[in-house]
């Protein structure tokens, strides 16, 4: 006679497959405790798949933008230091006349003229870090100013030393959103050199160095200084919008940064796992696959002996 088991293939069918969930639920949540995310795969994250990419999208943007704007910050920073610089110079110019005409005497004037020039045409011919002239207008390899000296204003039209292109840079701060960057050399060194050419084109009517005469005290007066005025003020002008620029610039990328910071969480809340409850989940499959293994070892090994009353022997 043989003695069945107690359990049914389709029970021992059943408790396998509750196994496999088992262990499919301990590998899910190793690799969450593991990776620090909710899966590895698309398939894991679901129909959350298409919100996922569109944060991380989102995010990239976001980012690239904050990083163009930045350099834009900091070209936009460098002029403001240059436009105030030529902003002093112009108004240095301005006073030395004034001094001179109101002294009747214009001893040093030519002098002050020439290191207004010099340090003038070092900054409408200055560059980057990566070589190219600031205020080239689309020209980053040639001077976009070429008078060589003072003196040579007096040869020629001012505009004829200006060479720079007519491009002003701009830099995209948004999806749509551009700001313009670039300023030209042209349009913030035109009227100081106007004004320090009409001053060459007067001392060469008759040295300025010394006493003046009544006729260069006028010339100066109501032909030079205005020009010297105007260039001060203008550039004062140009100074303001670029600091402007400045703070709008600084504005988009603290903006970029809050939205890169935002996307961010998004792609968090779908990817990242709460490692809190991973671990909890964890422990927790670990126990269930065990009592898993366990019972349907208990099962397998069962049948009706198991059921049998023990027998007793009486004497």
């Amino acid at each position: 006679m043989t003695v069945d088991r107690v359990t049914t293939n389709t029970q021992a069918q059943y408790l396998l497959s509750q196994i496999m969930k088992a262990n499919v639920a301990l590998d899910t949540t190793q690799a969450q405790v593991a990776s620090g995310k909710v899966s590895t795969d698309y398939a894991g994250i679901g129909d959350k798949t298409a919100a996922l990419e569109g944060a991380r999208a989102a995010a990239a943007r976001a980012d690239a933008y904050a990083t163009n704007t930045q350099l834009a910050v900091t070209q936009t920073d460098l002029q403001d230091t240059q436009l105030t610089t030529l902003s002093s110079l112009a108004e240095q110019l301005k006073e030395a006349i004034t001094t001179a005409a109101g002294n009747g005497d214009g001893t040093d004037l030519m002098a002050t003229a020439d290191n207004i020039f010099q340090q003038a045409s070092a900054i409408l011919n200055s560059t980057d870090a990566n070589g190219n002239y600031i205020y080239g207008g689309g020209q980053g390899n040639s001077k976009p100013f070429t008078a060589a000296s003072l003196s040579n204003l007096a040869s020629g039209d001012v505009s004829s030393f200006f060479a720079n292109g007519t491009q002003k840079k701009s830099v995209l701060i948004g999806d749509g959103q551009s700001v313009q960057i670039g300023v030209l050399a042209s349009d913030i060194g035109t009227e100081l050199m106007t004004a320090l050419k009409s001053l060459v084109e007067a001392d060469n009517s008759g040295s300025l160095d010394g006493a003046l005469t009544s006729a260069q005290t006028t010339n100066l007066t109501d032909n030079v200084l205005p020009l010297a005025t105007q260039a001060y003020t203008d550039l004062n002008t140009a100074t303001a919008v670029n600091g402007d620029t400045y703070t709008r610039l600084g504005d988009a990328v603290a903006n970029q940064q809050s939205l890169s910071t935002l996307y961010k969480g998004f792609v968090s809340d779908i990817e990242d796992a709460d490692m809190t409850q991973a671990a909890t989940k964890l422990s927790l499959n670990q126990t269930a696959l065990q009592a898993a293994l366990e019972v349907t070892a208990k099962l397998g090994q069962l049948s009706l002996l198991n059921y049998l009353p023990t027998s007793t022997s009486t004497g």
